[in-house]
């Protein structure tokens, strides 16, 4: 294993297939700001593993023997909370994102995803943004109810949840919803670093939920954005 850098993201691979296991770690090892610091063939495994290491990120796949994926990472968060899930499958359907989502994940990657773009993902992941592949998107988005017309969409005084959003807080979860990190957000608003993480807090407490992941999801489903 690459020796341990400043700065790595460290992170930990749930996969039952032995062969993607040493694939994934050798090249995601080549990435100078990602240290693979274990590996786990099943759930209970990787868990163990999570609970001891308390890794930045965690590459789970959703087809594991015994315990599934879902499942997983729904534990993650119960003894990492500092963790963040990305899902790493072959998995298309869009319940199976939804599922993931609301099951804690921050990002939902397809296997042919280029390393060079897995590894970025890892990155913001680690920095807390989240990310869906554009493949599957468009398919779980399908899954919200959509209004016959526009007169059906809720008008901003209707809408408890987007009428006690700020345009800038708006602004602010348009962005977060295209899986932007606070830096990235903070450059798009040319604001620091502290502000778009007080405006991300902010849309958290409003909307009532735990993540950003979360946010994203009610974003959409309730169409505040």
């Amino acid at each position: 294993m690459n020796s341990i850098k400043t700065g790595d993201v460290r992170v930990v691979i749930i996969e039952d297939y032995k062969l993607t296991r040493i694939g994934l770690k050798s090249t995601l090892n080549e990435f100078e700001h990602i240290n693979v610091i274990g590996e786990a063939e099943d759930a209970v495994s990787g868990l163990e593993i999570i609970s001891r290491e308390k890794p930045d990120v965690v590459l789970m796949d959703l087809g594991l023997p015994g315990m599934n994926g879902l499942e997983a990472t729904q534990k993650v968060k119960d003894i990492s909370p500092e963790t963040n899930v990305v899902i790493l499958t072959s998995h298309e359907r869009g319940e199976e994102v939804v599922a993931a989502l609301g099951s804690g994940a921050c990002a939902y990657c397809l296997k042919d995803i280029e390393p060079q773009v897995l590894s970025q993902v890892i990155l913001n992941v680690s920095k807390g943004a989240c990310w869906i592949d554009a493949t599957v998107a468009k398919a779980a988005l399908s899954l919200f109810p959509k209004p016959e017309n526009l007169s059906n969409f809720p008008k901003a005084d209707e809408s408890d949840a987007r009428a006690q959003l700020t345009d800038r807080e708006l602004e602010v979860l348009r962005l977060l919803v295209q899986g932007k990190s606070n830096t990235e957000i903070a450059k798009e608003l040319i604001v620091s670093v502290h502000t778009a993480k007080a405006h991300v807090c902010s849309i958290l407490q409003k909307l009532c939920v735990d993540d950003r992941v979360q946010a994203a999801v009610k974003a959409i489903k309730e169409h505040i954005i």
